[in-house]
C-alpha cells in the first residue's frame, strides 16, 4: 500500500462515477476534497429553499456537518501516522503494517463519502433524485467514519506505548484489555449494512453480501434440527428481507457475530463441506486423476536423524486427550504417478467405493514419481473445515506445479484442543517422508503449505521436526498465518471491529477452543449425502417453503420493517432459545469492567445496544511457542527452512505476519513477505471468485515454485542419496 502525492486538482479531474483507489491518493488531497464536498452540501441543505424534501434536508445537513467535524479531527491523526508508519514495515520494498492499513481503510471510507456527496450536490434537483435513500447512505458512512475515528485514537495509544518498530504491546496488558472492552460495546452494525465491504476490492462486495445474508439466514434456522434441502429452502426464502433492508441486515449480523456460540460457527463454516458446494467447486476447478482419502493407522515410525542418518528417531502416533488414534489425509494428483495405484496405498483408502487402480485402466498412462511433494494443512480457525473445502486451489496447485499434494484432515477443536492437531500433522509429515514412493514422489523437495491456522501448523510442525532432530521441510508457504494466538492488541487487529469475515468475538472463540478453554461438549455436525437424508429433506421441503414464504411476506407487511432512518432496530434480547445470549462470567470481559478508553474531549464512538461478551485468551497455553510461534525463543526458530509468507493488507492478522517475518529476518533466517492489496483473510479459498483473488492465489503458487527450485546447499546434495537409502532400510515395507 503506497500513499503517493498527487496534484491538487487530480481528484476533481477524475470521473465522478468512479471512486479512485485510496492507495493511490495523498491524504491531504482527500481531506481537502472532503472539506469542499461538505461545504457544498451544507450550503445547499441549510439554505432556505423550496426543495420538497422536508426532514430529509435536515438529515443531510446534520450528517454533512458531522462528517466535516470528523474529517477535521482525523487529518492531523493521519498526518502523524504517515510520518512514522514506514518504520513498522518489513522492509522498504514491502510496505505493509496495521497502521498503514488503518489509514488506507479510512481513506477508502472518505472517498466513498466524497463520491456520494458530489452525486448529491449535482443531482438534488433531479426528478429522479431519491433523497431518503441518499440520506440513508450518507448516514451509514458517517457512522462508519465515527467508528474509524475511534480506531485511529486507539491506534495512537498503541503507537505511543509500544516499543519502536513493535506492532504488539508486549508489556502493557491494559491496552489489550481496553481494546477488548471497546470491541464489546462499540456499534458495528453500520459496517455490515450499506457500508459492507467498502474497504475491499469492489468485485468482492457482492460475494461478501451473499456470505453475510447467508449467515444471518442460517442463524434464523440454526437450532431447528433441519439439514440439507430443508434448511437451504427456508434460509433462501427468509433472506429476501436482508437484501432490501441493509439496516436490518447490519443489526442482525452484529447480533449474530457477538452472541452466537462456537457450535454455530462450526456448522456454518462446515457448509462448505456440503456436496452441493464441493461439487460446484470441482466443476470450476481443474479435474484431477487422483483424489481420495486415506487413513493412517497409529503405528510407531522410525526416521533417520538429520545430523547422522545412520541413527534414527522414533515418532509415536498422536496420543493427546484420548490416546493413540488414526490420522486422516487426502491425496490429490493431477496425473497418476508411480506408486499411487499400489495395493499398499489403496489398502489405506477410506473412499467409498475404493478408487480404481490405474493398472485396471489401460488407457491411463502413469507418470514417473515427481521429485517434489506438497504437504498441506488447511485453515478454518482450528475448529472447522477439512481438505474437502480447500480442494479448489489444491487441484490447481497439483496441475500448475506437476506435484502430488497431501492434505491432512487433522482433528478439530474444541473436541480436540492443542496439541492433538499438531501431533496429527507432524505424524502425517513423518509418514509422508517414509512413504513418499506411495504418494507418487521421491520427496527430494518437500514444501509445507497452509493458510491461516494451517500456516500456523506449517511453522510448528517444522519446529517440532527440528526438536526431534529429523529432516525439516525444504520450505514453508504460509498464507496469512496466525502466529500469535492471543487477544493482544495490534493496529491490524483493530480491524476485527469492521471485518465481516474475522470479527474479534469469533476469533477469540476459535483461539480459546484451540487452547482448551472452550470445554463445552459439542456433537459433530451431521454430514450425510445419502439418499435417505435426501428423501427426508425432500419430504420437509414443501412445509419449509410455506413457512419461509410466510415469514418473508410478513416482513413486508410489518411496518417496523419499512425503510427509513426511524426504523426500530431488532432488540438485542430477541433470540430463539438456541441463540440465547451468553451470560457474563468471571473470565468474561465487557465494557463494564475496567476503565473505559479516554477519547479526546467532545468525542465518543457510537455504542451498541447488543453487547458482546468476549472471553480474553488468558490461558497460558496460548503463549506456548508451539501455539504462538511469534513468542518462540530463538533456539526453537533457528534452523527453520525458508519461510515464504503471503499476507493481505486488509487482514486483521497482517501484523502477525509482519512481526514474525521481522523476527526471523533479525535472526538471520531466510524469510520473505509478500503483501497483497484489497483482499480479506481467507483469500485462497476465494481464488475463483474474482480476478484479484486469482492473482493472489497465483502469488502463493509462485512462492511454492520458488521453494522447489531454490538452490540446494552442496552438503544437502551429498547427504540425499544416503538419506533415501536410510529411509528404505528403516522401513523395508515402504
Amino acid at each position: 500500500m503506497r500513499l503517493t502525492p498527487v496534484d491538487g486538482d487530480e481528484l476533481t479531474k477524475r470521473n465522478d462515477l468512479k471512486i479512485p483507489g485510496a492507495s493511490d491518493m495523498d491524504y491531504r488531497v482527500v481531506f481537502a476534497a472532503l472539506e469542499k464536498v461538505c461545504e457544498d452540501n451544507i450550503s445547499i441543505w441549510c439554505a432556505d429553499s423550496d426543495l420538497p424534501y422536508g426532514s430529509v434536508a435536515k438529515r443531510l445537513d446534520t450528517c454533512m456537518r458531522q462528517i466535516q467535524e470528523h474529517g477535521r479531527a482525523l487529518e492531523p491523526v493521519v498526518a502523524s501516522f504517515t510520518t512514522v508508519y514506514h518504520h513498522y514495515d518489513f522492509d522498504a520494498q514491502t510496505p505493509g503494517n496495521g497502521y498503514r492499513t488503518l489509514v488506507k481503510v479510512l481513506l477508502s471510507c472518505l472517498l466513498h463519502i466524497i463520491h456520494k456527496g458530489r452525486y448529491i450536490a449535482s443531482n438534488y434537483n433531479s426528478a429522479f433524485f431519491r433523497a431518503d435513500h441518499n440520506a440513508s447512505e450518507l448516514e451509514a458512512y458517517c457512522q462508519a467514519l465515527c467508528q474509524l475515528r475511534a480506531l485511529h485514537y486507539l491506534a495512537q495509544r498503541l503507537i505511543n506505548n509500544n516499543d519502536y518498530g513493535e506492532l504488539y504491546s508486549k508489556q502493557d496488558g491494559e491496552l489489550s484489555r481496553q481494546f477488548v472492552q471497546e470491541y464489546s460495546s462499540m456499534h458495528k452494525a453500520c459496517f455490515y449494512g450499506r457500508c459492507l465491504g467498502f474497504q475491499f476490492s469492489p468485485a468482492l462486495r457482492p460475494f461478501l453480501q451473499t456470505v453475510v445474508i447467508s449467515m444471518i439466514s442460517y442463524g434464523e434456522t440454526y437450532g431447528k434440527h433441519q439439514s440439507g434441502l430443508g434448511m437451504a429452502a427456508l434460509s433462501l426464502l427468509t433472506s429476501g428481507k436482508y437484501v432490501i433492508d441493509p439496516e436490518l441486515r447490519g443489526a442482525e449480523f452484529e447480533r449474530i457475530t457477538q452472541n452466537l456460540d462456537l457450535q454455530f460457527w462450526k456448522t456454518f463454516w462446515n457448509l462448505t463441506e456440503s456436496g452441493l458446494l464441493t461439487g460446484f467447486s470441482r466443476i470450476v476447478s481443474n479435474p484431477v486423476k487422483v483424489n481420495f482419502t486415506l487413513t493412517l493407522p497409529p503405528e510407531t515410525l522410525r526416521l533417520p536423524l538429520a545430523s547422522d542418518p545412520s541413527l534414527s528417531a522414533t515418532v509415536s502416533p498422536p496420543i493427546a486427550h484420548w490416546g493413540p488414534g488414526p490420522v486422516h489425509i487426502r491425496l490429490i494428483s493431477y496425473d497418476i504417478r508411480e506408486g499411487q495405484d499400489s495395493e499398499e496405498l489403496l489398502s489405506l483408502s477410506r473412499t467409498d467405493p475404493p478408487p480404481i487402480p490405474a493398472s485396471q485402466l489401460p488407457w491411463v498412462q502413469k507418470q514417473p514419481c515427481s521429485p517434489w511433494l506438497i504437504i498441506h494443512f488447511h485453515g478454518g480457525g482450528f475448529v472447522s473445515q477439512t481438505s474437502r473445502s480447500h480442494e479448489n486451489y489444491l487441484r490447481n496447485w497439483s496441475k500448475e506445479l506437476g506435484v502430488p499434494v497431501l492434505s491432512v484432515d487433522y482433528s478439530l477443536s474444541p473436541e480436540a484442543p492443542f496439541p492433538r492437531a499438531l501431533e496429527e500433522c507432524f505424524y502425517a509429515y513423518c509418514w509422508a517422508l517414509n512413504n513418499c514412493h506411495l504418494l507418487g514422489s521421491t520427496a527430494e523437495r518437500v514444501c509445507l503449505a497452509g493458510d491461516s491456522a494451517g500456516g500456523n501448523l506449517c511453522i510448528t510442525v517444522s519446529m517440532k521436526a527440528m526438536s526431534c532432530g529429523i529432516r525439516v521441510p525444504d520450505g514453508i508457504m504460509a498464507a496469512y498465518p496466525a502466529t500469535l494466538l492471543t487477544t493482544d492488541a495490534s493496529p491490524s487487529r483493530l480491524l476485527t471491529l469492521i471485518d465481516p469475515l474475522l470479527p474479534l468475538s469469533v476469533l477469540t472463540k476459535c483461539l480459546n477452543a484451540y487452547a482448551g478453554v472452550e470445554t463445552q461438549t459439542i456433537q459433530p455436525a451431521l454430514r450425510s449425502n445419502s439418499l435417505s437424508a435426501l428423501g427426508r429433506d425432500t419430504a420437509m421441503l414443501l412445509s419449509d417453503l410455506t413457512q419461509g414464504a410466510s415469514n418473508w411476506i410478513q416482513s413486508f407487511l410489518d411496518p417496523s420493517r419499512s425503510s427509513g432512518h426511524t426504523r426500530s432496530l431488532p432488540s438485542p434480547q430477541r433470540s430463539s432459545q438456541s441463540n440465547e445470549t451468553q451470560k457474563p462470567s468471571a473470565n468474561t470481559c465487557t465494557s463494564s469492567c475496567g476503565e473505559r478508553v479516554d477519547y479526546p474531549q467532545g468525542f465518543e464512538p457510537l455504542r451498541s445496544e447488543c453487547l458482546a461478551f468476549v472471553r480474553q485468551t488468558s490461558s497460558p497455553v496460548t503463549r506456548n511457542p508451539f501455539v504462538s510461534p511469534l513468542l518462540a525463543p530463538s533456539s526453537l526458530l533457528r534452523g527453520l527452512p525458508p519461510v515464504c509468507i503471503v499476507a493481505s493488507a486488509l487482514d486483521a492478522l497482517l501484523d502477525d505476519s509482519v512481526m514474525f517475518a521481522k523476527k526471523l529476518r533479525d535472526m538471520g533466517q531466510p524469510v520473505s513477505l509478500t503483501v497483497v492489496e484489497d483482499l480479506p483473510h481467507g483469500f485462497l479459498s476465494l481464488s475463483q471468485v474474482t480476478k484479484e483473488t486469482e492473482v493472489a492465489a497465483e502469488t502463493c503458487v509462485a512462492q511454492i515454485r520458488q521453494i522447489f527450485e531454490q538452490e540446494r546447499p552442496m552438503c544437502f546434495l551429498r547427504k540425499r542419496p544416503k538419506l533415501e537409502e536410510t529411509y528404505q532400510s528403516l522401513n523395508p515395507s515402504g
